[in-house]
């Protein structure tokens, strides 16, 4: 992987750390590279149930991009084609939790939206502060604030660049739950934890089915969930679901 990137995996449960904790955690390209390794080893593996996404040290989850760096891109053609680690967030396919430890700033914040649950420090701070420098976010921001806290919410964060606190991302709905700093890592292994003990196939499915519900159609919504059922009822493990069931035990899934 990389210095800046560390991979650490635990039973089911693997963890993205961002580690450039003098730099907010900004990102660089070759970080970004680092990155879409990572995700690429989560997806292969048939051991990683669930993903955590954190940022080294107390103050920073992520700066979003490091700006220093930016003046690499020698056409704005080539850095609208860069390798994008927002993307490469969004390339995860099992669950994944965002444990924001600090500031998630610009590509930060779109990389926490872009996992499937939230949890900050009470100290984190979000913002989408490129308008503040001559631009706008482009991995995603408008539709997930818009989808998230509403269109006059994301308004003010899209076009006045100011951080919110973790309270009133906690009642706009950006994030699931506020933990103290020393407990948020735990927490988020504990969260990791009980969705991999899930059946495997059925949570990767519904992070499908989630997806699908945010942008189809509510009869195309449903007539896709109930194909995706359709799809994990046929499984082993769902069979192993229902023997469990009857002979009270707790199933074991085998992600087949």
């Amino acid at each position: 992987m990389s210095e800046n990137i560390l991979f650490e995996i635990s039973g089911h449960v693997a963890q993205i750390t961002l580690n450039r904790p003098a730099k907010l955690n900004a990102m660089t390209p070759e970080m970004a590279d680092a990155l879409l390794d990572a995700v690429a080893e989560c997806n292969a593996s048939e051991t990683i149930r669930c993903v955590v996404l954190t940022g080294a040290g107390e103050k920073s989850f992520c700066a979003g991009s490091d700006i220093r760096e930016l003046d690499g891109y020698d056409t704005p053609w080539n850095f609208r084609n860069r390798p994008d680690y927002c993307d490469a967030i969004r390339k995860l396919l099992k669950p994944t939790i965002a444990a924001i430890n600090g500031y998630a700033f610009g590509g930060g914040l779109e990389m926490a939206m872009s996992c499937d649950i939230r949890i900050a420090s009470p100290h984190a701070k979000l913002a989408s502060p490129e308008i503040r420098l001559g631009w706008i976010g482009g991995g995603g921001m408008a539709a997930f604030l818009c989808h998230s806290a509403g269109m006059s919410n994301a308004a003010l964060m899209l076009l006045t660049g100011e951080p919110i606190e973790a309270e009133r991302g906690l009642a706009w709905g950006l994030i699931s739950e506020i933990v103290a700093g020393q407990d948020l890592l735990s927490r988020a292994h504990e969260l990791a934890s009980i969705i991999a003990s899930r059946a495997p196939i059925a949570a990767e499915t519904a992070k499908l089915n989630l997806r699908a519900a945010h942008t189809m159609p509510l009869e195309k919504a449903i007539e896709y969930e109930r194909d995706l059922q359709t799809i994990c009822f046929a499984t082993a493990d769902a069979q192993e679901g229902r023997r469990a069931f009857a002979e009270k035990r707790v199933p074991v899934f085998q992600r087949k």
